[in-house]
């Protein structure tokens, strides 16, 4: 597969093309793929064919704050290649015209985009896409320089011969293509951030059926020179079992593979210039010998979640209510926070010697790992379509939204009603209303008009009659009564319980069948990974004093976007 990309379009949120850059051939334009990429039944695939074009294209695509990125190619590609090479396009994009990413940013910096796709993609071939690399090649023109260009200033040309610094300066950016050259910061700081991503199920009964924590290391370096950084891990039970701990991990090409193959949890680098993603990994919460079924009481023990979920369903005498409770369990805080060194922090820009922040009583910080802190508690219970409405929603705390058009039902808990350090409790109970009238009997529904004419027997009479004889009447003794016989007590006892059995019947299906948690805890993290040290090597780091001390921080976080769903 060594086919070419072809072209790049950019849409804003009115499907309007804001940008089109056409690398090689003559691709598709704008107009024309637009309607071909829309007949696609929502939600459309990253990848899709068009075999019907001259000739057949593949167009891949991405949506991102509002706009759509179509590209283009009409030969076998790697798709894997492709889709992150428009992913690289978005993080150029916001590196150089900040976030968030607009389309007004787009059309007034044509000038820096245009140098950017050519530099990050040569004649439908990709080349560079570091941004550090790309910060050294691409023209970004200040508020002086337009006003010094605009003023047509004569230039003296001069010509020289480089030096043997410059060239070896060259050959060590040729190596470290994600570093630019001459970083100079007034500040040298190291922080580091690990942010992990729940994806938890639970049975009915609460018992986990899977759990597991994807997380993110990103890293920030301001360093001068070229800094030689050592960061090492450390999990629940320490370093020795860390890599049968850590599934799937990935690296910057910065990471050195030999180093962490012989000392798992270990990450020697040299670093790009800023922000970046150091490394990524996913954590099994659950043992393996606890998915056996005799052990899933233990593995729900291993498995401490912040929360606690449950939902009951069918309650009240006709069975249209249902009922979600939630339980913020109390997370235990650590006595150390790493970061190693002096000037270090477990929550910059906070700084102590302990590596813990400390508030204004002399306490832990909260949002550190001695004191960590749950916040943007918010419930989301997705509702069956036959659900009309909710009658009733009945919640002590916190507060409750539903829209019939969007088929969920919402519960946001605010942060001050969560109790810090301590397990609260709060309930949600609501009742539904299904599409049909309740309380209607089947022989009712089979009427049309509602009055019963359709029936044979209707209020216990036979109003049918043959045309040859006279019309049968009411007697005023039917008239007084009402044409009804009055039941007893226990014959209405039985009609009434009949009628909510029934009613009970038809309700089942306008219960949910899940309900999701988000949630964000800082100063935590589920699978109990931290950074024990962050280390800069002087001996191998250039352009750097030896007397140099950066500042260095460590950040927790962990992040469920509803992704701890109850199944009833």
């Amino acid at each position: 597969m060594n086919g070419v990309i072809e072209a790049l379009h950019i849409f804003d949120e009115h499907n309007s093309p804001i940008l089109s850059h056409t690398y090689t051939s003559r691709p598709l334009s704008p107009s024309y793929l637009l309607p071909l990429y829309l007949e696609h039944p929502a939600p459309r695939p990253n990848l899709i064919y068009l075999p019907n074009t001259n000739p057949p294209t593949l167009v891949f695509s991405l949506k991102h704050a509002n706009l759509l990125f179509l590209l283009t190619t009409s030969s076998e590609v790697e798709p894997l290649l492709v889709l992150e090479f428009l992913h690289r396009i978005v993080d150029s994009f916001e590196e150089f015209l900040g976030t968030p990413l607009l389309a007004h940013k787009i059309e007034s910096n044509y000038d820096v985009v245009a140098q950017l796709l050519t530099e990050m993609c040569d004649a439908g071939t990709i080349n560079t896409t570091e941004p550090n690399a790309l910060r050294d090649l691409v023209e970004v023109e200040g508020f002086m320089g337009k006003l010094l260009g605009n003023l047509n200033l004569p230039t003296k040309p001069t010509f020289s011969n480089p030096s043997p610094a410059s060239l070896l300066a060259q050959q060590s950016t040729l190596a470290l293509p994600w570093r630019r050259n001459n970083v100079r910061h007034t500040q040298n700081e190291l922080y580091a951030d690990v942010i992990e991503t729940l994806s938890v199920t639970l049975a009915p009964s609460g018992r986990p059926l899977a759990a597991f924590a994807n997380g993110t290391i990103a890293f920030t370096s301001k360093v001068s020179g070229v800094p030689d950084i050592v960061v090492t891990l450390t999990g629940p039970t320490g370093k020795h079992n860390l890599g049968s701990i850590i599934d799937l991990p990935v690296f910057h090409p910065c990471v050195r593979l030999a180093k962490w193959r012989e000392q798992p949890g270990v990450l020697s680098f040299i670093p790009p210039d800023g922000r970046f993603t150091l490394a990524g990994y996913e954590v099994d919460l659950l043992p393996l010998g606890a998915r056996n079924l005799g052990n899933m009481s233990a593995s729900a023990n291993n498995l401490k979640l912040p929360i606690s979920l449950e939902i009951k369903t069918c309650l009240g005498p006709t069975g249209s209510d249902f009922e979600v409770r939630l339980t913020v369990n109390r997370i235990p805080g650590t006595s150390g926070g790493g970061g190693g060194g002096s000037g270090s922090s477990s929550n910059y820009p906070l700084s102590s010697a302990s590596g813990v922040g400390r508030g204004m009583g002399g306490g832990p910080q909260p949002g550190t790992p001695a004191s960590p802190t749950l916040q943007d508690l918010k419930v989301t219970v997705p509702l069956p379509a036959d659900v009309r409405n909710l009658a009733e929603i009945r919640t002590a705390k916190g507060d409750a939204t539903y829209n019939p058009g969007d088929r969920f039902l919402e519960w946001t808990i605010p942060n001050k009603d969560v109790a810090a350090g301590f397990a609260s409790h709060f309930a949600l109970r609501c009742t539904v209303v299904g599409q049909s009238i309740s309380g209607e009997d089947e022989d009712d529904n089979d009427d049309p008009t509602g009055f019963g004419f359709n029936t044979s027997s209707a209020g216990g009479r036979d109003w049918s009659y043959d045309a040859g004889e006279p019309a049968p009447y009411q007697s005023a003794s039917d008239l007084l009564s009402g044409g009804d016989k009055k039941l007893t007590a226990e014959q209405e006892k039985e009609e009434k319980e009949r009628r909510d059995g029934k009613l009970a019947q038809q309700n089942k299906i306008l219960m949910p069948s899940s309900a999701s948690v988000s949630f964000a805890v800082k100063g935590w993290t589920a699978s109990g990974i931290k950074v024990e040290s962050i280390m800069l090597d002087p001996r191998r780091s250039k352009g750097l004093a030896e007397t140099v001390r950066p500042f260095k921080g460590v950040k927790y976080l962990t992040v469920s976007k509803g992704g701890v769903e109850i199944r009833c």
